[in-house]
């Protein structure tokens, strides 16, 4: 039985690293490090995104539309011990995510777009997935990498993240081909602030991050890094 949806607020701002360290040091006093980052506060995250043969996912996210969702497989620290086929969904300002394990034998097929792996899966996600990959031509598109710095306070269930070094795989679809090597996504040394929580922001956390003088930004990572791929043929012309 699929479990229910948990729907929370997602924020998000581009932020230079005066910025950075300024709402860093504050968030340190306040909250909690993700207790599974390294001895630097930090983690890597490896994403490989989808998208059908329409580009559906990029489409409506250019498009402004507040009601879609996107595919994506997701390992921690270049590790393939733990591998994640997630679903991201948006609606309007609120974000929900549906996730299970995959092993590496899987995703190592579904590199190759052998979808019949996942005919037999019992988990309710993949067989979405395998209804998406043989209908729609739902296929890798892109891997985006980078580091995040985390902070978490149990009141409010709030997530702060910055996350940097936003890196693209360009056309390299394999996060764990040791020839891959992503370049930079962005051409300034900006970061992505991101602060989830559930129904607000306690009034200590609030005070802390000071996001008055910050604008909310669309900061898709997978839009960024897809900037980098054509998908048409006249865009070499």
């Amino acid at each position: 039985m699929q479990k229910k949806l948990t729907f929370r607020h997602e924020l998000k701002y581009y932020v230079n690293y005066h910025q950075y360290y300024l709402i860093r040091q504050r968030l340190r006093l306040l909250m909690k490090q993700d207790k599974h980052a390294n001895e630097n506060g930090e983690y890597h995250i490896r994403s490989l995104y989808f998208d059908d043969i329409e580009n559906k996912a990029l489409q409506e996210k250019q498009d402004g539309i507040e009601n879609r969702h996107k595919y994506r497989i997701r390992m921690y620290n270049k590790s393939d011990r733990i591998i994640h086929f997630e679903k991201k969904i948006k609606r309007n300002t609120m974000i929900a995510k549906e996730k299970t394990p995959i092993s590496r034998e899987v995703l190592d097929r579904l590199l190759v777009n052998d979808y019949t792996v996942l005919a037999n899966e019992s988990s309710p996600l993949l067989q979405e997935v395998y209804y998406e990959m043989k209908n729609k031509m739902l296929r890798p598109k892109v891997i985006v990498d980078y580091v995040r710095e985390a902070y978490v306070a149990r009141t409010g269930n709030v997530r702060i993240t910055f996350d940097k070094e936003l890196r693209t795989g360009l056309n390299g679809i394999n996060p764990f081909d040791p020839n891959l090597f992503p370049v930079k996504a962005l051409d300034e040394p900006l970061y992505i602030l991101e602060v989830k929580y559930d129904e607000y922001i306690p009034n200590y956390i609030r005070d802390g991050l000071q996001l008055n003088g910050l604008q909310r930004q669309a900061a898709s990572k997978y839009t960024i890094c897809r900037k980098f791929i054509k998908t048409n043929a006249w865009e070499d012309q």
